[in-house]
């Protein structure tokens, strides 16, 4: 009988190193792609309004907006405009994140600032201190106005349900992989199964949304709009995450569960913020972005918001790929041996 060989056995110490070394280099991407990319925030050519509130006013003002609007520099891009009604638009549009609007009068020059709730909570946190500096600075009384105000749970919501949508699709994602065999008795829960766990994860994502909507802040308005948007997200998530898992199987969640930790750091910044080499690495690609910004817009602006249909199809397609890529048929490594003709032995070949 003969002895089959010992496998190799690395020494203690080596093994030890070099499962701290992976550990450092995990800890090492993770660290580049969430905390750098907050650590290295800085403005670069923010969007900001200035301008008449009043058009009749707009030639009397030319002088001091047009100077305002020439002293940006390379953080903040000036916007001019002639109203109010103006730059609300651009608000709405989020072509701008703040505006500062002058008003003569006899008393002297007046200015508003002017906010949105609909825009990022990190780019108005950037441009209301730009804004009021520079109204200080003309030694005009102002104030500070916010359209579509909101309290600190509908700044939070936006980001913190495209987190939990994913968060709730990768937990079921991956107790259906692991778990649905040993549940079924070694079956395997098929691509009926796996559908339906997505669906179950979208309805069940949604709910725990809106759940804590209504925790942190009743008077939030949850229209019938942003649920099924949430629905959209949750069931293109879960089918995007279905798919992976079906393809690559568990080592999958070495992928899916950091992009977990990057939809806070990345999504959560207007691209002014970002660096640009993670703008281009990471922003220009992640769809947190998308459901982010959506949510946002159809909670405070409505279904008319320009970031509103490109989000729905960026989703509507992330879910007919995870869905074809789901049920499409993968060939199994032994099929091939499983289905070749067996060939008759001849009186030679055969054993005496």
């Amino acid at each position: 009988m003969v002895n089959s060989p010992k496998p190799r056995s690395i020494a203690l110490p080596l093994v030890s190193l070099l499962a701290a070394l992976i550990g450092t280099i995990a800890a090492f991407v993770l660290g580049l792609l969430t905390f750098g990319v907050q650590a290295t925030v800085s403005p670069d050519h923010v969007p900001l309004a200035v301008g008449a509130a009043d058009p009749s006013d707009s030639g009397a003002l030319a002088q001091l907006t047009q100077s305002i609007a020439a002293h940006g520099g390379d953080q903040i891009d000036w916007h001019v405009v002639q109203s109010r009604t103006e730059a609300a638009n651009l608000l709405d549009t989020k072509q701008v994140y703040g505006a500062l609007l002058f008003s003569p009068g006899p008393g002297g020059l007046t200015a508003t600032v002017v906010l949105s709730g609909a825009v990022n909570p990190n780019a108005t946190a950037v441009a209301q201190p730009v804004l009021v500096g520079v109204a200080e600075s003309t030694r005009a009384q102002f104030q500070v106005v916010t359209i579509h105000p909101t309290s600190a749970a509908g700044r939070t919501l936006p980001l913190a349900a495209t987190a939990l949508l994913w968060l709730t699709a990768l937990v079921g994602n991956g107790i259906a992989l692991v778990l649905g065999p040993r549940l079924r008795g070694g079956n395997a829960l098929g691509r009926i199964g796996v559908i339906g766990v997505a669906a179950g994860a979208a309805l069940f994502g949604t709910g725990l949304a809106v759940g804590f909507a209504w925790l942190w802040d009743a008077s939030l308005q949850i229209s019938s709009d942003v649920v099924g948007f949430l629905m959209l997200i949750g069931f293109a998530f879960a089918l995007l995450q279905a798919a992976v898992l079906r393809w690559v199987g568990i080592t999958g969640m070495a992928l899916l569960g950091p992009l977990y930790l990057m939809a806070p750091a990345v999504a959560g910044l207007p691209p002014e913020l970002i660096n640009p080499v993670y703008r281009s690495l990471l922003w220009s690609w992640t769809p947190f972005r998308f459901s982010t910004e959506g949510i946002r817009s159809l909670m405070f602006v409505g279904g008319g918001a320009p970031d509103v249909q490109p989000a729905i199809l960026v989703f509507v397609t992330i879910a007919l790929v995870g869905l074809v890529a789901t049920a499409a048929r993968r060939k199994s490594p032994g099929a091939e041996a499983s289905v070749r003709p067996v060939r008759r032995l001849t009186d030679e070949e055969a054993p005496s």
